[in-house]
């Protein structure tokens, strides 16, 4: 049975909104890991839980800065993991970027463009959905086995 809560809510099966920004959407994660696994969290390498919200940040900041606006989260533990899906207003797909820097290219560095190859290297699975009215993108962060 997915698990979800809402902002300073009780675990529940209904994610009730959508966040306002990347910070809220940590919390909602936080709070559903918590109130999921418990005290079994502290036994965890310190990576997973901050993987997990650094990807979470970059999909949230991604969606409100290439996407327009956030029009959907959800976070659901499932068999499989942690389940985090974003949607926002755009149907462009995320772009992938060339490798750049100093050493690769002559022009000044770009700031930003990193959120998208950071998520594609965390996540054990991304996924993208172009829908009419903008995009849904999911991704599959992986927990360590519970005893």
């Amino acid at each position: 049975m997915p698990v979800a809560v809402e902002v300073g809510g009780e675990a529940g099966d209904v994610l009730s909104a959508v966040p306002q920004n990347a910070a809220a959407a940590r919390d909602i994660v936080t709070e559903l890991l918590a109130a999921h696994f418990g005290a079994a969290l502290d036994a965890w390498p310190a990576h997973v839980v901050d993987d997990t919200l650094l990807v979470t940040s970059e999909l949230v900041t991604n969606a409100f800065r290439h996407g327009g606006r956030l029009t959907a989260f959800e976070a659901e533990i499932t068999g499989a993991g942690l389940r985090i899906m974003v949607g926002d207003a755009s149907s462009q797909s995320p772009a992938e970027l060339p490798a750049t820097g100093p050493r690769v290219r002559a022009e000044a560095p770009r700031i930003g463009g990193y959120g998208w190859p950071l998520v594609r290297l965390l996540a054990a699975r991304v996924s993208v959905s172009v829908l009419p009215d903008g995009k849904r993108i999911t991704v599959l962060m992986e927990l360590p086995a519970q005893p």
